[in-house]
């Protein structure tokens, strides 16, 4: 694994002719700003509550005398003077004293890139609950509010509020260090970084519950969090092909619903709503990942090999080879069925298994499929029992598989997917043999 690879200092200064908001400079900055506010007081109360003033000063400013030329810039300056105010304020202990001195010095210039990595990796420490990662990396990474990420997980308010308290409670009394780990803890730490972003991503792309079978905001904030995980560790294959399975699934959003919201199955969505450019980046990621190697590979082959030890590439690949396929028709079935083969080898999961089960079905293999199906135990999962009831649907068993949609609907928690399945039921329901 390798060592941090030092970038340049990006200097955030915005061109007259491309104003800026300060809504952008929140969405993009805040958790770069904040990481670096972090760095200094090692308090993340403190570096929250001098950044949001910053960001209030900026309200109140910024509309009668316009942006200073480096908005990034200035609103570091303006937390870190507030976090000295707030230091000076509090009782003037020797540890103190040392804050100041390193507030003091901390440069009026664009955060440290390296601050950002730092932070995810703080708030993904294995110390951490892994609910708790996942709202802190998206309060303080992402910049998203209480209120938003407890509505997208659909948690209280207070429930989730508590989390972000014993999270950065458990940072402060267990002295977790906000350092990027050394090359004897990356490979673990940075596999639950990734963990994390996916996990976020996979929410909004799917989500468990809610009206929406979509959340595009969590999708984009996963995405922006793996470019920084890129471009900080540009030598790691992973964070790369985590990158580009996200881009290629998220390539088919736009066309995964319809005008009603209700979901469209990948086999009957329009492709040419996806998005090309998304695909093509996913794709160039995966070339320059497997540069030695043919774009269509065999897993026999030495790309398939390759893979065995890339749980996020061997994912990408499967993703790619969907993307790619002009029809539903033309998709290469086997070929994916093999690749989630390896992929049950390197990381066993009854999810794993359940995917392979719906490829190998899609190749044509239908009663195969369904003996693997039986096999697997996902207690409280519902997209079990769906699979299932999909596959006796298409043998013509209606009877039975109106039985598993019940199930199904039984567990499921997403509106748009309960419309789907019980549209699905009411067909079986009234279809003969």
């Amino acid at each position: 694994m390798q060592r941090l690879t030092p970038l340049p200092r990006p200097t955030h200064r915005f061109p007259d002719d491309q104003p800026v908001t300060l809504g952008e400079l929140h969405r993009e900055h805040y958790g770069r700003i904040l990481a670096s506010l972090i760095r200094a007081v090692r308090d993340f109360t403190l570096a929250e509550d001098a950044l949001q003033e910053a960001f209030a000063i900026a309200v109140a400013q910024w509309p009668q005398k316009g942006p200073p030329p480096n908005p990034v810039a200035w609103l570091l300056a303006t937390a870190r003077n507030k976090a000295i105010d707030q230091i000076r304020h509090r009782a003037m202990a020797a540890h103190k004293h040392e804050e100041m001195i390193t507030l003091a010095t901390l440069e009026e210039s664009a955060p440290e890139p390296a601050d950002t990595l730092r932070l995810i990796f703080t708030c993904c420490h294995p110390a951490i609950a892994p609910e708790a990662q996942i709202a802190l990396t998206l309060h303080t990474v992402c910049g998203l509010t209480t209120e938003e990420i407890a509505r997208a997980f659909l948690v209280p308010v207070p429930t989730l509020a508590q989390r972000l308290v014993r999270a950065k409670t458990k940072i402060k009394l267990a002295a977790i260090p906000y350092s990027i780990p050394g090359d004897d803890e990356l490979p673990s730490r940075l596999s639950a970084a990734l963990h994390v972003v996916y996990l976020v991503f996979n929410e909004g792309y799917s989500a468990s519950s809610g009206t929406e079978i979509i959340r595009a905001d969590l999708c984009a904030d996963a995405i922006r969090l793996a470019r920084q995980l890129v471009g900080l560790l540009p030598l790691e294959r992973e964070p790369r092909a985590l990158l580009a399975l996200m881009l290629l699934n998220d390539a088919r959003r736009p066309a995964r619903t319809d005008a009603s919201g209700d979901l469209v199955l990948l086999e009957d969505q329009d492709r040419t709503l996806w998005d090309r450019a998304k695909i093509a980046e996913g794709t160039a990621l995966l070339d320059a990942i497997f540069s030695h190697t043919s774009p269509s590979p065999s897993p026999t082959t030495a790309w398939g090999k390759s893979l065995r030890g890339a749980p996020y590439a061997l994912q990408a690949a499967i993703a790619a080879l969907h993307a790619n396929a002009p029809t539903a028709d033309k998709t290469d079935w086997p070929q994916i069925a093999a690749l989630y083969a390896l992929l049950a080898q390197l990381t066993p999961s009854p999810i794993i298994e359940l995917n392979r089960a719906v490829a190998i079905a899609m190749s044509g293999h239908l009663e195969n499929a369904l003996t693997l199906l039986d096999q697997l135990d996902l207690p409280g999962y519902h997209r079990l029992p769906a699979a299932r009831a999909d596959l006796l649907r298409r043998t013509g068993r209606f009877p039975e598989a109106a039985v598993a949609y019940g199930e199904a609907l039984s567990l499921v928690r997403n509106d748009a997917e309960r419309r789907h399945l019980q549209k699905r039921l009411q067909e079986v329901s009234t279809s003969s043999p």
